[in-house]
């Protein structure tokens, strides 16, 4: 059975005070999680150990990082290597989310670089994928979504694979005004999916857990997580108020 998760992406918000305050309302009140479904917290840089030494010894509650460097170490100023996150007690790290694709360049060469820097150095990887509303719009989201997928993960061995998780994005119904249907959203989680058969094979691609990662709240998390090939969602916003992550986790536990 492939693992259920819902993962908090805070992004660049919340002093340390403020996320030590927002953790630990979140584990007053969190249900019982367990190896088949799981939490992960992704914080800024600057609150990993904290976050980690408030989730030391809880068990499938994770922290995780937003991004790593695509390098191992050197003079790259103002980078924090996989090595630094897994020795911070970091479990995972988002890859090739659609803010550092868009706003700083990150290209599937350099994502697949982070991919291996991540894996090498004990992390899940938790690799993004989705397309813009041009894409969406023109109908061809699919082959998109394929492509950064084939380039950003396609040179990973099998066994490798099992220590990825896969987080899709409609970046065309975050903050558009648009919103994706539980049926759009199974579509192409099964889509993709099905990418992941044809190089890795049906057991690889039914053990791969695939997030949803589009504007996903208390509201449409029950509907979302119930889809087939939905496996539980990257929370932005909503991950930033207690009471609101806390029901979708309760939605991910009980679908």
């Amino acid at each position: 059975m492939r693992k259920k998760i819902v993962a908090a992406n805070w992004k660049m918000n919340l002093t340390l005070s403020e996320g030590s305050f927002l953790v630990n309302e979140i584990l007053a009140a969190a249900p019982a999680v367990t190896a088949s479904r799981q939490v992960v917290i992704a914080t800024p840089f600057v609150h990993l150990t904290q976050t980690a030494a408030q989730l030391e010894g809880i068990g499938h509650i994770h922290v995780g990082a937003q991004n790593c460097s695509s390098e191992k170490a050197g003079a790259y100023t103002g980078e924090v290597s996989a090595a630094m996150l897994n020795d911070a007690g970091v479990q995972y790290v988002i890859i090739g989310h659609s803010e550092r694709r868009g706003y700083f360049n990150e290209d599937s060469a350099m994502l697949a670089k982070k991919a291996n820097q991540g894996l090498e150095n004990g992390l899940q990887v938790i690799f993004c994928c989705g397309e813009p509303l041009e894409i969406r719009d023109a109908g061809t989201q699919n082959d998109y979504v394929g492509q950064q997928i084939k380039e950003g993960i396609f040179h990973l061995t099998a066994e490798q694979l099992k220590n990825v998780v896969i987080a899709y994005e409609p970046i065309w119904a975050i903050g558009t005004g648009r919103t994706a249907t539980s049926a759009q959203a199974q579509e192409i989680h099964a889509y993709i999916r099905n990418v992941i058969a044809a190089q890795y094979g049906n057991d690889a691609a039914a053990g791969i857990s695939i997030l949803y990662g589009g504007s996903c709240n208390p509201t449409n998390a029950a509907e979302l997580f119930a889809c087939p090939d939905v496996d539980g969602g990257l929370i932005g916003g909503a991950s930033l108020k207690a009471d609101q992550f806390l029901a979708i986790i309760s939605a991910m536990i009980n679908s």
